[in-house]
């Protein structure tokens, strides 16, 4: 009894063995395959889906291997792209400016002025008599004041003032001249300009005459307010405006009329120039 191999199992050794001994033949092809090859169960559905997975998990990872330069170029790119983007804007940080403190210094101030005297009323100097004519000997009229005092590190100036104004006097006198003696005080607020508002106040005594004489005196007191212009830390301009309410004694002129005692009314104006010498710092 010869025993026959089974069909196709005869060729399938055949080609193996052609295989093997070919000297072009590629080298040969894994166990796994060619038992699958030569296995009768080569066409279950488990040998049959191996190759196929195998075949996806290579395209996979080749797919993954060709996707990734493409990933990396992309990556590039974009880092590129970020790397060439301008910088955000800077907003600068703005701060409020701030004025900077005052030096505190002290200064003698002193100066001269321009003065101008606007009479409101004479008072009873000037009063009608029934009966005759008494021309008015006490008008208004214009001068120069002389003045100084101390500057204070804060808002304060407090000093002197000499003034003399030569008054219009009906021809009653030859040169009717009104001398001012005053104690004087400013309040100048800090503002931060160079151009300071300030009050004024003071006290003082007069006298009136002729050419330089006395013949009448009194008292006054003021209130008023004025501007001042820091021309430089040494020099100031400035104009006021006061009003000035003068106490005078009554007398007998150079005319022979009698004057009463009298309150007068003035309103003054000056424009000054005042220089500052500098004392010390607190």
């Amino acid at each position: 009894m010869r025993l026959r191999p089974p069909p196709g199992a005869l060729p399938a050794a055949m080609t193996v063995a052609i295989a093997l001994l070919s000297p072009t033949a590629s080298s040969a092809p894994p166990a796994d395959r060619i038992q699958g090859a030569l296995s009768p169960d080569a066409s279950s559905p488990d040998a049959s889906s191996a190759p196929v997975d195998a075949r996806a998990e290579a395209g996979a990872a080749t797919g993954g291997a060709l996707a990734s330069p493409a990933a990396g170029a992309a990556t590039e790119a974009r880092g590129g792209a970020t790397a060439a983007e301008p910088p955000p804007l800077v907003v600068p940080r703005v701060e409020i400016a701030t004025r900077p403190p005052p030096l505190h210094v002290e200064y003698a101030q002193y100066g001269v002025a321009l003065a101008a005297e606007i009479s409101l009323d004479p008072g009873a100097t000037c009063r009608e008599q029934p009966g005759r004519f008494v021309p008015c000997i006490l008008g208004s009229g214009g001068g120069l004041s002389v003045r100084g005092g101390y500057r204070s590190p804060g808002p304060w100036y407090f000093g002197g003032a000499y003034q003399f104004t030569k008054m219009d006097s009906s021809n009653l006198y030859r040169l009717g001249i009104f001398q001012q003696l005053r104690a004087e005080m400013r309040y100048l607020p800090d503002t931060g300009y160079r151009a300071a508002p300030y009050f004024s106040a003071g006290v003082g005594g007069v006298v009136y005459g002729n050419e330089w004489g006395v013949e009448t005196g009194g008292a006054l007191i003021f209130a008023g307010v004025g501007i001042e212009l820091e021309v430089s830390r040494r020099a100031v301009i400035g104009v006021s405006c006061v009003y000035r309410p003068v106490l005078l004694a009554g007398w007998r002129d150079t005319a022979h009329h009698e004057r009463e005692t009298a309150i007068a009314q003035f309103v003054g104006f000056e424009f000054l120039l005042e220089v500052r010498t500098e004392l010390g710092r607190r």
